[in-house]
């Protein structure tokens, strides 16, 4: 992962975590709408048609980034936050309208959860793979980074199965729950990715 690619590399990871998890969310809200009566059922399936098309249209903007530099992944990834944000804001909207309580609100949350520890794992791996390819006194600070991204993993999957045991607590509780350790993640992918620039530079230097 040299200086050139590690942004996009790291672009694209933030990206499909999100996509997994909107790929969760609507994996489980198909899931029950077919329990609904048959005019319930045609009005909630039309909201997440239009929860689909924004998921459709986030990856569509992720893949125009491909070429992109920089400056140009910063500003993308900023917009594309956004528009995240509104698809949970969707989401809250279609379980306050269609939600048969709070078991529906923990489907989907277990579901979100699940996607969210696979994309920790899954990064923590790939970066301790790409640490591998620097000199042992350069890969020092990766590893280090990735050692502290695997315990605030740890951390927070404790944090979320608490909560998914609980069984009680509000949509607006659980959502909460996700958005901050959504949020330790990207502190932890941040703090890898300048790592990373740093041991590249270093080389680069030499």
């Amino acid at each position: 992962m040299n200086k050139t690619n590690s942004s996009a590399h790291f672009f694209f990871d933030w990206a499909k975590a999100r996509i997994d998890e909107m790929d969760a969310t609507l994996t489980s809200l198909e899931g029950k709408s077919g329990a609904m009566q048959a005019e319930t059922r045609a009005k909630a399936d039309r909201f997440i048609a239009d929860l689909k098309e924004k998921r459709e249209e986030f990856d569509r903007k992720v893949k125009t980034q491909t070429e992109a530099a920089d400056d140009a992944l910063d500003v993308a990834q900023a917009r594309l936050e956004a528009d995240w944000k509104g698809f949970q804001t969707e989401t809250s909207k279609y379980l306050e309208t269609f939600g048969t309580g709070i078991g529906e609100q923990q489907a989907v949350f277990q579901s979100q959860a699940s996607a969210q520890m696979n994309a920790w794992r899954e990064t923590a791996d790939k970066l301790n793979a790409a640490g591998k390819e620097f000199a042992v006194e350069r890969r020092r600070e990766i590893e280090e980074q990735v050692a502290r991204m695997k315990a605030d993993a740890g951390a927070a999957e404790t944090k979320l199965a608490e909560l998914a045991k609980a069984g009680t607590e509000s949509w607006n509780a659980l959502n909460a729950a996700l958005a901050e350790t959504r949020a330790s993640f990207d502190l932890a992918h941040k703090a890898a990715r300048e790592a990373f620039d740093r041991a590249t530079g270093r080389d680069a230097d030499k």
